[in-house]
């Protein structure tokens, strides 16, 4: 630890502290070597001579000899007591690498003497603090929407700046990458909706139907939500933590310093591969929901291929495909979106990437079924 001059070993004083009174200011006198492995007063003792009605606490480290962490512990306690008393605390006569080491275990300045500003928080202080910060939430992903737009519209002006072979890796990750988790639960959901079907149709003897109805089901609703939802927990929540790391790193700030614009460098491209990659996905998804469905009518009820697919190609048209395949696009945009948001918008320490990463799974999944609920009205309205 840090220490004094140090002095002769003939010199060398027991640690002691006394306290003197005056206009209501407390001084404690500290003198002699400050050391773990010597006899040291006691500071519950300290503290209990200490006047209750004290406007302020001073130090006298003029005799002070040597120290360690002994020092520290002890004006540690006293600041302690400070706080609680809500006195003024100087630290002035104090040497400096003491002052600096009591900083560090207090995380807050204290080499000011005034005390620190303490109320009640009540109902009133919460709300408005929520709201504030809310307000500046606001704020934040309204400008980064408007900044996203002015880089989006550069691109039909050719004037946006990223590298193909960022857009390429992001590509990468979206789409082939995520083709072995996507197929799994797309596999299993197809499975299961008919094998759910099944229960139901097979007292009708209808259970050549387990087709049309697998092949509805992932074509206009399953196929682009199960997509959406693993790509929101998967590539939605790599995008929040990586751009939250270079938020925390002020890698994004060294981009703007080099006059680079992040939205345009950073964010677009993986924009742009998740918005392709997803109607791919989708379509892929649909494929196989029908085969989980297949794997049912066939090791169930004996259904050939040749008309389980005969009825998924006769019940299902052109444009219930389109429908799946056009929400799949608007979940893109959605996953990518708030992916890229909560990590640009995050704050600076790693607990703030964490939330961030949480944020975006969460937040997407809810517009996700948002919009879901949207489309289901609207093709209502149209006759979709």
């Amino acid at each position: 630890m840090g220490n004094l001059p140090a002095n002769s070993k003939e010199n060398l004083s027991t640690a002691n502290a006394q306290i003197e009174i005056a206009d209501g200011i407390a001084v404690i006198k500290i003198s002699g070597d400050w050391l773990v492995s010597d006899k040291r007063p006691d500071s519950d003792t300290i503290i209990g001579k200490l006047p209750p009605d004290a406007r302020e606490i001073k130090f006298d480290a003029s005799a002070l000899g040597k120290f360690d962490s002994a020092l520290i512990c002890f004006l540690l306690k006293i600041y302690d007591a400070s706080i609680e008393r809500k006195t003024a605390l100087s630290l002035a006569s104090l040497p400096e690498s003491a002052v600096s080491l009591l900083n560090l275990a207090t995380a807050v300045n204290i080499k000011t003497n005034e005390s620190k500003n303490y109320h009640n928080k009540n109902i009133f202080h919460e709300v408005g603090t929520h709201t504030i910060s809310t307000l500046q939430k606001v704020k934040q992903q309204l400008a980064f929407l408007g900044e996203f737009t002015m880089a989006f519209c550069n691109i039909f002006r050719l004037r946006s700046r990223f590298m193909a072979s960022d857009l390429m890796k992001a590509v990468q990750r979206s789409g082939p990458n995520a083709l072995l988790i996507v197929s799994l639960i797309s596999f299993l959901v197809g499975l299961i909706l008919a094998f759910v079907g099944a229960i139901q149709l097979s007292k009708f003897g209808s259970t050549i139907y387990i087709a049309d109805l697998v092949g509805l089901a992932m074509v206009r609703e399953m196929g682009a939500i199960m997509v959406a939802i693993v790509m929101a927990g998967r590539t939605g929540a790599a995008f929040a933590a990586e751009l939250g790391s270079m938020k925390v790193n002020e890698e994004i700030s060294a981009y703007r310093t080099f006059g680079i614009s992040p939205m345009e460098f950073l964010v677009l491209p993986r924009m742009i591969a998740l918005v392709l990659m997803f109607p791919l996905l989708t379509i892929f998804a649909d494929l196989t929901g029908i085969i989980g469905g297949f794997a049912i009518a066939w090791g169930m009820f004996d259904i050939n291929y040749e008309s389980y697919l005969a009825h998924t190609a006769n019940f299902l048209d052109l444009t219930q495909c389109l429908a799946g395949i056009g929400k799949s696009v608007v979940f893109g945009i959605i996953v990518a979106m708030v992916g890229c948001m909560k990590g640009m918008t995050c704050g600076d320490s790693a607990e703030d990437v964490g939330l961030a990463t949480t944020s975006s799974v969460v937040t997407s999944i809810t517009l996700i079924v948002v919009a879901d609920a949207i489309f289901a009205v609207l093709f209502n309205i149209f006759g979709i």
